[in-house]
């Protein structure tokens, strides 16, 4: 394990099934290799329980929904970041009351849940039908102080969002973290987006001068007679915006790269980015429409 002045992201993508308990060994087992190779943090893929079931719109689905204490994949995560000692930031289907949202727990390396996240951006679109089945999380954004370091969790449609990773930089965060699922668009069969979603994180982490990652799922999945592949890629991008790893479209992989907080932090000062930021003068991305507000 590494000293706690160094930040070790492990990053880890699979194929999901439609069994929760075969998710949950492949999820743990790849964790287990991640810390193997002296991960102190390690980020797993968006709704890792089961197939991306948002393809279609069923009702059938919100039966896989649960509250956090009572969710059968927390327990097992706490289990595991306590037993190697971890940070495990883990993406999972809660329900509160009546309503339900794609949520993040992050479990902290005592096995301690430090708080929930539930994803701010909601898509809408061909193959990714998530306002059918979530609303829009009301936890604005966070981010968590940890003794590996002050983390940022977004989630999938989030991170096309620089204002969010900005908002978690000026939060405080050092590490920008985004768990996803994302491939084929059903619409457009001719439409490759993988460059594309990662150069916008790339981006975020350019700006902010700070790592950013990302855990994606691999495998075709079919749910309602409707079939939808996704494509990997997942990757973990230094502050220059750089890939400092990076893993294809196909294998189930694990990813590590180890980063210096203090060298990223005095580096962030150094730059001056954020001491000439004029936020008088950002106004307009508190509108919809650019419009002036008075």
């Amino acid at each position: 394990m590494a000293p706690a002045s160094i930040m070790s992201l492990g990053v880890v993508q699979f194929a999901c099934t439609d069994d929760l308990a075969e998710n949950l060994a492949t999820a743990s087992r790849l964790i287990r290799q991640a810390a193997a190779k002296g991960a102190n943090i390690v980020l797993v893929q968006e709704l890792f329980e089961g197939l991306y079931f948002c393809q279609t719109q069923d009702p059938v689905h919100f039966a896989q929904a649960h509250p956090l204490a009572a969710h059968p994949v927390i327990a097992p995560m706490q289990a595991l970041a306590r037993e190697l000692g971890v940070l495990l930031p883990v993406s999972f289907f809660e329900k509160k009351n009546q309503a339900f949202y794609n949520s993040l727990a992050m479990i902290d390396d005592t096995g301690a849940i430090l708080g929930v996240y539930r994803k701010s951006h909601i898509p809408d679109g061909p193959g990714y039908s998530e306002k059918f089945y979530f609303r829009p999380g009301d936890t604005g954004f966070k981010v968590w102080p940890t003794r590996f370091g002050t983390i940022g969790i977004g989630i999938c449609w989030d991170q096309w969002f620089p204002e969010a990773a900005r908002a978690m930089a000026l939060m405080g965060a050092e590490l920008v973290l985004y768990p996803t699922a994302i491939g084929s668009e059903p619409a457009r069969p001719d439409l490759d987006t993988m460059e594309h979603w990662r150069m916008v994180m790339r981006g975020h982490a350019a700006a902010n001068m700070m790592p950013v990652a990302a855990a994606n799922r691999i495998g075709s999945e079919t749910i309602g007679g409707l079939s939808q592949s996704y494509y990997g890629s997942s990757f973990i991008a230094g502050p220059d915006g750089q890939l400092a790893a990076s893993a294809g479209r196909d294998a189930e992989e694990v990813l590590v790269a180890s980063f210096d907080r203090q060298l990223l932090a005095d580096n962030r000062a150094a730059w001056g980015m954020f001491r000439d930021r004029r936020p008088e003068l950002y106004g307009v991305l508190a509108t919809a429409d650019g419009g002036d507000r008075t």
